[in-house]
């Protein structure tokens, strides 16, 4: 199960790649459901418009994101995986940067997919 969880992810990174938000959108479970507190953006997104709306930009950056620590747990029709992810992307030079966030990925079964239901992703801050 927690190979399946940890798979979704990599669904949702493929969605990223095709550079369509409505891909990336079709991942996040039914309006009503789901809501993005996206990495950077102050605004949390309610529903699929809202949610193409956020990716409409952060696209722009060519991001693709590889997991570096995953926690997954599961309970029955609902999964959890927490951790830390590094995305590389189109920084305003134009150059590749690297940056390094938190994200929680809330997961919930819907027929023969998991769909997300919540996403939390803030930039990981500097070691004190």
């Amino acid at each position: 199960m927690e190979q399946e969880i940890l798979e979704l992810f990599n669904k949702w990174n493929e969605a990223l790649q095709t550079g369509n938000p409505k891909n990336v959108a079709d991942r996040y479970a039914k309006d009503g459901e789901c809501f993005l507190l996206p990495t950077v953006s102050p605004i949390i997104r309610h529903n699929h418009a809202e949610i193409e709306d956020y990716f409409e930009t952060f696209l722009k950056m060519q991001p693709f994101g590889t997991i570096t620590e995953s926690n997954i747990r599961v309970y029955g029709d609902i999964a959890i995986n927490s951790g830390l992810y590094t995305f590389e992307l189109n920084g305003n030079d134009g150059n590749r940067v690297s940056v390094d966030a938190r994200f929680t990925f809330i997961y919930k079964k819907e027929e023969d997919d998991w769909l997300i239901l919540e996403q939390h992703s803030s930039i990981l801050p500097e070691a004190n």
